[in-house]
């Protein structure tokens, strides 16, 4: 079955509870159609870009999966009618990396950036 990677963000009213919550439902009802969550984490409250909805924060969560491509646009369509649910986000990868995601890690475990060029 195809790998997705999957970010969702909702609204930033709800408890950490509510929003693990949907983290849940969503995967239930991946399951329900033939597919499976590998892997989710919570990231926490975080600060957007640009307001969405009149929301300046928003739970964001991340979802690895191994689903067949209904399941995935039945989870969708479902997240978008969803009221808590402001903005979602699915990719298709060829591998899921092993560990935590990138928003998980702490600084120090990221690597080195390089050396900065030099300003003219």
């Amino acid at each position: 079955m195809p790998l997705y990677e999957h970010v969702m963000i909702a609204r930033q009213d709800l408890s950490n509870a509510q929003a693990e919550g949907l983290i849940e439902h969503f995967g239930t009802i991946l399951a329900d159609n033939g597919g499976k969550v590998i892997e989710s984490e919570y990231w926490g409250v975080k600060t957007m870009a640009y307001k969405i909805n009149k929301n300046r924060k928003g739970h964001y969560a991340f979802l690895r999966t191994d689903a067949p491509a209904a399941a995935v646009q039945e989870m969708e369509r479902l997240m978008r009618l969803h009221d808590d649910v402001m903005r979602v986000l699915t990719i298709k990868v060829d591998a899921h990396e092993e560990g935590p995601s990138v928003q998980m890690q702490k600084r120090e475990e990221r690597g080195d950036r390089g050396e900065r060029r030099e300003r003219r």
